[in-house]
């Protein structure tokens, strides 16, 4: 499975042909076993024609055997052609979600814009399996199919009328089906819409709990939830309506049907123009036909669901990237001169300034957005909409976004830990683990832990406080030792003691490494070798922290109250 997937159908031919052995395999022995159901009336007509009739033990025998080794066949078909289909099934889900992953994981992002996180969870689960249930089922609709052309062949043997009943009737009956399962496709597709979307908000007000404690909004989170709960369980109702109207009324077509061929073969056995024996296979397989079209129907509703959960795949998998690949180099080993040419983006207006390598660079905005577009622009999450920001003399929008990550480090403001140890959280390069720690003051975090960095860490760092979940993501940061690293507000959470500690920390550690503070911290700012400030998203001061204290009330507005 690849992203160059365009269309529901597309996502659905790819999850097939790449399981096309096992789905094969599973058709072939499904389509044997449907088969075999519908030689068992066949085989009980000819006993009673043959056998009882001619009263012959040895014939009565013989038939017998036959049908034990029908059914002997009909098991184990049945049983391998269920594993295979199942197997094809799990298998294609997760390709499927390893697309969907390495998508959402991208280096050019853009997969994640406009959706919350639960939804994208909730795609690369639910919708991923939904589109991998169309293996398990496609075989058994073959087989199906298989099965209502041995049951027409039989019956054109018992009856041209009966057998000719079957062969141009089905072709109709399978259409209908197809267009009573259009109002699933489309319910469907709105119940998986709204379960995401009620994934994404319970994900997020879940994230968030520690916060709406805080500011006592459970009540308005709590009706939040409701509203988008009670929007999910109606379109789970629409849709729940939808399949029970859709597998009724192929019921009621199939049993109309059924009844029909039924008819049929009593005429022609009350004529005289077929047998008991053939009488008896004739209302036999007008029964076992139910078993195929009760598949169909039961197929028919996968797929619907299938193709409504392969639009919301294909959607994603196609999502734009938001920054796209080049084919510009930058140099091994990195220098780290970073330089900003009339950068224009967002709230950025005509930034320009040069940052030599190996320097510690302070950048103070008064408007968070500028931070946020900033620190954008330098990791290449986003290309500037004017200008450009170059590394060691090397344009980043010309570099594979993958590449710039590996010289160039945003560490946000809003990072999360994972689960796992804190030391597993931290150790991500050739840097010793104790001295980012120390830097960062994470050794402290560790120190009061149990078993120190070997403590497990819950999801998002949620077993720890704000101030040490700060300082852990710090020190990974560090121990990455990137070439060029940019940090937004690393010391919000903690205590000035412990900042000041920070701050001396830092610079030591990346001394000789371009490091760039978008901070507002005095502490962070005074170890800077120059601080550059940004204010209606253009520069309008630089030079160093005492000097800024000095002479601008801006600046002192900005980092001291």
């Amino acid at each position: 499975m690849t992203a160059t997937a365009t269309t529901s159908r597309s996502v659905l031919r790819q999850a097939i042909s790449g399981q096309r052995r096992q789905v094969t395999l599973a058709s072939v022995l499904a389509a044997g076993h449907q088969g075999g159901e519908a030689l068992v009336p066949v085989i009980i007509g000819v006993v009673i024609d043959q056998a009882v009739d001619g009263g012959s033990v040895g014939t009565l025998v013989f038939w017998l055997a036959v049908l034990a080794v029908v059914f002997a066949g009909l098991s184990y078909s049945y049983r391998f052609a269920a594993r295979a289909a199942e197997g094809a099934s799990l298998r294609a889900a997760h390709e499927l979600r390893i697309a969907i992953s390495r998508r959402v994981l991208h280096p050019g992002g853009g997969a994640e814009n406009g959706k919350l996180a639960g939804e994208l969870v909730n795609i690369g689960t639910s919708d991923a399996q939904r589109v991998g249930v169309v293996n398990a089922v496609l075989p058994f609709g073959i087989a199906a199919l298989a099965g209502v052309l041995v049951s027409a062949v039989a019956l054109l043997r018992i009856s041209l009328p009966l057998g000719l009943l079957v062969l141009l009737g089905t072709p109709p009956l399978l259409y209908l089906a197809h267009l009573i399962g259009k109002p699933l496709e489309r319910r469907s597709e709105a119940e998986q819409e709204r379960s995401a979307h009620a994934s994404g908000v319970a994900t997020d007000l879940v994230s968030g709990l520690r916060v709406l404690k805080g500011i006592g909004a459970e009540p308005a989170a709590v009706a939040r939830y409701r509203d988008t709960s009670q929007d999910s369980l109606k379109a789970t109702l629409r849709a729940a309506r939808a399949k029970a109207w859709h597998d009724g009324a192929v019921l009621a077509l199939t049993g109309v049907f059924i009844a029909i061929v039924a008819l049929v073969g009593g005429h022609l056995a009350s004529s005289g123009s077929i047998s008991v024996g053939d009488l008896v296979a004739a209302v036999g397989l007008a029964q076992f036909l139910l078993t195929p079209f009760l598949i169909f129907s039961w197929v028919n509703g996968e797929l619907a669901q299938g193709r409504a959960s392969a639009s919301r795949v294909a959607d994603l998998l196609t999502t734009p990237a938001a920054v796209e690949p080049g084919d510009g180099e930058l140099p091994s080993p990195a220098g780290g001169n970073v330089r900003l040419d009339a950068v224009s983006y967002g709230s950025l207006r005509d930034l320009d300034f040069d940052i030599p390598a190996g320097q510690l660079i302070g950048v103070v905005a008064a408007d968070p957005a500028a931070a946020t577009d900033l620190l954008d622009c330098l990791g290449r999450a986003a290309d500037p909409a004017e200008g450009r920001v170059r590394v060691d003399g090397v344009d980043l929008s010309t570099v594979d976004p993958e590449r710039v990550r590996e010289v160039v480090l945003v560490a946000a403001h809003d990072a999360d830990l994972f689960e796992g140890t804190l030391a597993e959280n931290v150790h991500a390069g050739d840097r010793p683990l104790d001295e980012a720690l120390a830097a960062s003051a994470a050794d402290e975090v560790a120190a009061a832990l149990p078993d120190g960095t070997g403590t497990a860490v819950t999801e998002r760092g949620r077993s720890l406080s704000g101030g040490q979940r700060q300082r852990v993501a710090l020190a990974r940061a560090l121990a990455a030792d990137a070439p060029v690293l940019v940090v937004h507000d690393p010391t919000t959470a903690v205590d000035t003691v412990t900042e000041a500690k920070i701050a001396t920390g830092l610079a030591r550690l990346r001394r000789g490494r371009t490091t760039i503070l978008v901070t507002t911290s005095p502490a962070l700012l005074a170890v800077a070798d120059r601080v550059v400030v940004l204010d209606g998203g253009r520069i309008t001061g630089e030079g160093g922290h005492a000097e800024l204290v000095r002479d601008r009330a801006d600046y002192r507005a900005a980092v001291l109250s």
